[in-house]
Parts: C-alpha cells; structure tokens; sequence
C-alpha cells in the first residue's frame, strides 16, 4: 500500500520556524508531483507549495518568499521549511502525491503557531 507519512509539526511562536518532512513508500517517488496543502478548522484545504518531478516548484502567495518545498528522490522525501511563521499558518498540513491523477495522502501533522 502506498504511504505518505508527514512529521515536523508542532507548536512555534510567531516568527519561528519549522520544517516538515513527508516520508514516501511504495511508489515511483521521482515522476510524481508532491505538494503541501493545509486545511485550519471550519476552512477549506488550500495548497501551499508544490514540487514536480522535474524540480520546479509553486507556492501559494501566501507562502512565498517564507516558505520553501524541496524533495530528495533518493530518500523519497519531500520536506517543506517555513519561516517567519504567523498565526494565520495555524492549520493540519498534508503531504499529497501525484500523478496522471492518483493522489495520494498523508495524515496530517499540526502546525500552530501561537504566542
């Protein structure tokens, strides 16, 4: 069966910094699109960054110039580094694969960042 298992969150004050880790099995790491998206209380899930298999990546205006996704195929990982974290990042992130359309998704991992 296909995993994503994200860790790295926590609780940080505003300004801090986290980095999240996604950890992949069972699939061909390298061809498939990885993403970040975050879903807070009562809100929708919205993406924050993404990363293809050819290395280029997106981010939500949100997260640009503060966050940033990188991917190490060798380690099927995929990791996303946040700074100058506010309060409005507060949510549950998942880690997504994709691929000629199969998603898969991890189980989340908190981030709230409170003061």
């Amino acid at each position: 069966q296909v995993r994503l298992v994200e860790s790295g969150g926590g609780l940080v004050q505003p300004g801090g910094s986290l980095r999240l880790s996604c950890a992949a099995s069972d699939i061909i790491f390298s061809i498939y699109t990885m993403s970040w998206y975050r879903q807070a209380p009562g809100k929708q899930r919205e993406l924050v960054a993404s990363i293809g298999s050819s290395g280029g990546t997106n981010y939500a205006d949100s997260a640009k110039g503060r966050f940033t996704i990188s991917r190490d195929n060798a380690k099927k990982m995929v990791y996303l580094q946040m700074n100058s974290l506010k309060p409005e990042d507060t949510a549950a992130y998942y880690c997504n694969a994709l691929y000629m359309g199969r998603a898969y998704w991890g189980q989340g991992t908190q981030v709230t960042v409170s003061s």
